[in-house]
């Protein structure tokens, strides 16, 4: 079905304003399909035409005013709607299908008990796949909901419950108004519990299968919840606007969460049921509060059209981030948002498909999809990051406060933020918008010294450059800090000007003092570029990195590390000497695990197999030595654990821990490490098909049957092989989850020679693969699906051909170019190493 493009909806919108729903959905037919009638109200400008977005499963009944229209006229998902003037009453009633892809009314059926629940995602294309509509964000208009449903189940939507007529009859005040995207339910036999704060009503809803878990996490997320609620009262004075705030963890989630106004949706894979790191439990918190800084930043105010995708994901992105570390006990949730958050950012910022922060247009909705991305969240919190420090914070506050009260439940442009933030900072922000958010691409910031003979540095420098495909020097204000090799840290601000000669900033701070220890540039993470030491700084970070108290200055080093191996400016070997030297020393967990895990990935492709076998020696070491030291219980324990896990190769000791022997004081060998070991031990072929169906029976879950999914994907067996092979292209019977997780396990690098003929099968097979399946769902396992591991030319030659064709999805499309440009960066890296040992 085609995409909403921009000029529809921009005409669509000058012509008909929308100022009700009224929706009612009977859930109590069979399993595939589900009742809905929708009951619309909208004025139209005389004289006009135009359509209602509906994709049934069968249309039943339309009626406009008191005339019905004709089913048959309905094409593409579009019914026409003609000879408008004034007032309209459109009624649509429709039979819709259930998906199993997390989009639509999705319905799952728990593998542990058996019971079956849904939950509703409108977001992009698919409202209409639940009720009609005008489904674009710019129509917003209040929503009334009626559920019918087994009269044991639980309904919960984004209004508050009204009234329950009748034993499974649920009736929902009508909502504030809503773009379409944002209309969702929650129904089946759901675990519930509820709280209050300041006068809102809170709610968890969870499987009934999960709900020891949640009640176990319970008093931790309402008080994050609460804590964050609070903390965006004081920052914004519109309060909380739309009542109450219910959070259902749902199964099979595409995305990590949903910022449904009155009922947040979020993947349930954050009720943990096995031990968790404390960054995995940061990481929900930050999720939590970026959701809820959605309620201002994409529901109160809602971006026009998807070219402004960026005010809601990267506001969301900064203020979670920001919220989370003011106001809960995960204080460092800047430190994770430097490595990991970032990590992302600069990664897609360097791929061939990279786009300006607010690209000036988005030609469909369906394109929108595409940029749900790094830029998008990482890069554009990492921009805001830096107006802040250029700004000023009161004036940044002002501008947002005053954005909310000219906006209030209407849309909004980047025109009408820069208006309100500009006339709060009293500064124009026309140049800065320019060059930050309509050009793409990342600067790198590299210190560049001088020495005199008595060891004291005559000149230092920050010297900006961009790549010449995109040649656009920007404003930065960033930290410097010099780290000697022993006394107190020297930490100022500097501003770099773009139009500097050469792009060099001099700073005259440091003229004359001892050239000793390392300069950080960017020292507090304030602005969005790349950076590089100087070669002294580089020489010093083995020795200094473990002595330095600042983990948010470790995590900076360490990304600059990562990243220039992963630009291939140094050589990944250099990087596992840096772990094995300062991994064993890291306390903070986020560090360890996020060094552990870029590098896992740089060590699979970077390097050739003799070379990838001594790097994972050294790097199982590194974790055995952080594991001896880590204490009994804790997160840095768990870190450690799986990171050895990962990289190890002994059979014997992966066998041992899945027994409960040889197991270390304090480690929990629970549900989630088991299939952690297990998948491991497929991997290196010291476990099969018999130890999967024994783990599977003894978890009955939806995590042990992804799990499960996911070790016979990565068998190393050639008829394992072919049946994931099997599900990943052709079948649509299973679910997003499971799919994806075949796909996830089918490419291992100790299987290369196993897995060699699926390489020209991927670039055969997948065309058709992304046709089978919707567009959020066939993108995330073409990605998943991409030979990750065969660094070769022939590799890339495929993909070359692949991309040749005009007959690919435009998300297919994308994956291919930035998947085969990782490999061209991967080969780039093998041959300097050969050339360097030749």
């Amino acid at each position: 079905m085609p995409s909403l493009t921009r000029a529809e909806a921009t005409a669509r919108g000058a012509s008909i304003t929308v100022e009700s729903y009224q929706v009612d959905l009977d859930l109590t037919g069979d399993a595939e399909r589900f009742r809905s009638t929708a009951t619309i109200r909208f004025r139209a400008t005389p004289g006009t035409g135009t359509f209602v977005d509906v994709k049934p499963r069968r249309l039943l009944r339309a009626r406009l005013d008191d005339r019905d229209l004709d089913p048959a006229t309905l094409a593409d998902g579009r019914l026409p709607l003609t000879g408008l003037a004034g007032t309209h009453t459109l009624t649509v009633e429709a039979e819709m299908a259930y998906s199993n892809t997390g989009e639509g009314l999705h319905r799952f059926v728990d593998p542990a008990d058996g019971e079956t629940y849904l939950y509703a995602m409108s977001f992009l294309d698919d409202g209409p796949r639940i009720f009609a509509a005008f489904d674009q964000p710019d129509l917003k208009a209040p929503v009334t909901l009626t559920v019918t449903a087994p009269p044991e189940w639980t309904v919960a939507a984004n209004g508050r419950l009204a009234d329950r007529p009748a034993p499974g009859r649920w009736e929902f005040a009508p909502t504030a108004p809503l773009a379409t995207y944002f209309v969702s339910l929650v129904a089946g036999p759901w675990h519930v519990l509820r709280s209050e704060h300041d006068g809102i009503p809170l709610g968890l809803y969870c499987r009934r299968s999960l709900a020891p878990h949640l009640d176990a996490d319970a008093d931790e997320i309402f008080t994050v919840t609460r804590q964050c609620l609070d903390r965006f009262h004081q920052l914004f004075a519109e309060r909380y606007p739309f009542g109450k705030y219910d959070q259902a963890f749902v199964p099979e989630f595409n995305a990590g969460a949903m910022e449904n106004p009155g009922l947040v949706t979020l993947r349930d894979d954050y009720v943990f049921r096995s031990a968790v790191t404390d960054s995995q439990r940061e990481y929900r918190a930050t999720v939590i509060a970026h959701e809820m800084a959605h309620q201002w930043f994409g529901d109160l105010v809602t971006m026009r059209w998807w070219d402004d995708l960026w005010l809601n994901e990267s506001f969301a992105e900064y203020l979670g981030t920001r919220v989370t570390a003011e106001a809960t006990r995960f204080d460092q949730a800047w430190t994770t948002f430097a490595l990991r958050r970032k990590a992302w950012g600069y990664a897609a910022d360097q791929r061939p498909s990279t786009h300006p922060v607010a690209p000036e247009e988005v030609v469909d909705a369906a394109a929108g999809l595409l940029n749900f991305d790094g830029i998008s969240y990482a890069k554009g919190a990492g921009v805001l990051r830096q107006l802040v420090a250029w700004l000023g914070d009161d004036a940044f506050l002002a501008g947002l406060n005053a954005h909310f009260a000219k906006h209030r439940f209407g849309n909004a442009t980047l025109a009408d933020l820069l208006d309100s933030l500009a006339s709060a900072g009293g500064r124009d922000l026309a140049g800065w918008a320019d060059v930050w958010l309509r050009r793409a691409q990342v600067n790198t910031l590299r210190v560049q010294t001088a020495v005199d003979a008595d060891g004291r540095w005559t000149e230092v420098s920050v010297v900006q450059t961009a790549p010449d495909s995109h040649p656009v020097l920007r404003p930065h204000r960033i930290g410097v800090a010099h780290h000697p090799a022993d006394g107190p840290v020297r930490r100022f601000e500097v501003d770099l000007d773009p139009a500097a000669e050469g792009g060099r900033t001099s700073l005259p701070e440091l003229v004359g003092q001892p050239a000793t220890g390392l300069l950080l540039p960017n020292a507090g993470d304030l602005t969005f570029a790349k950076i590089r030491l100087d070669p002294a700084s580089a020489d010093a970070v083995p020795a200094l990195l473990p002595r330095l108290t600042d983990p948010l200055a470790r995590a900076l080093l360490w990304g600059e590390a990562l990243d220039a191996a992963t630009d291939g400016e140094r050589p990944v070997a250099e990087l596992v000497t840096l772990i094995a030297a300062a991994l064993p020393t890291e306390t903070e967990v986020i560090i360890a695990e996020d060094v552990l895990a870029l590098s896992r990935s740089l060590v699979d492709r970077y390097l050739d197999p003799l070379a990838r076998d001594a790097a994972l020696l050294r790097i199982a070491g590194a974790c055995q030595t952080l594991l001896a030291g880590a204490p009994a219980g804790g997160s840095l324990q768990l870190a450690a654990a799986r990171g050895l896990i990962g990289a190890t190769t002994d059979t014997g000791l992966l066998t041992a821990w899945l027994a409960g022997e040889r197991v270390p004081e304090g480690l929990a060998v629970d549900a989630d490490l088991r299939w952690e070991l297990l998948h491991r031990l497929v991997v290196l072929g010291g476990a099969g098909e018999p130890e999967i169906a024994a783990e599977s029976a003894a978890d009955r879950s939806a995590t042990g049957t992804e799990r499960a999914a996911g070790c016979r994907a990565a068998l190393p067996d050639a008829d394992a092989k072919r049946v994931a092979w099997e599900i990943v292209t052709s079948n649509t019977e299973l679910s997003n989850r499971l799919v994806e997780a075949t796909a996830e396990g089918f490419w291992q690098p100790e299987q290369a020679e196993l897995t060699a003929e699926y390489v020209e099968r991927f670039f055969a097979d997948m065309p058709a693969t992304a046709r089978l399946r919707t567009a959020w769902v066939a993108d995330r396992v073409a990605g998943l699906a991409f030979p990750r591991y065969a660094v070769a030319q022939p590799t890339r030659e495929m993909a070359a051909a692949l991309l040749a064709r005009d007959d690919l999805t435009p998300g297919l499309r994308r994956r291919v170019v930035d998947l085969d440009d990782d490999l061209r960066r991967a080969l780039v890296a093998r041959t300097a190493v050969a050339a360097a040992g030749a």
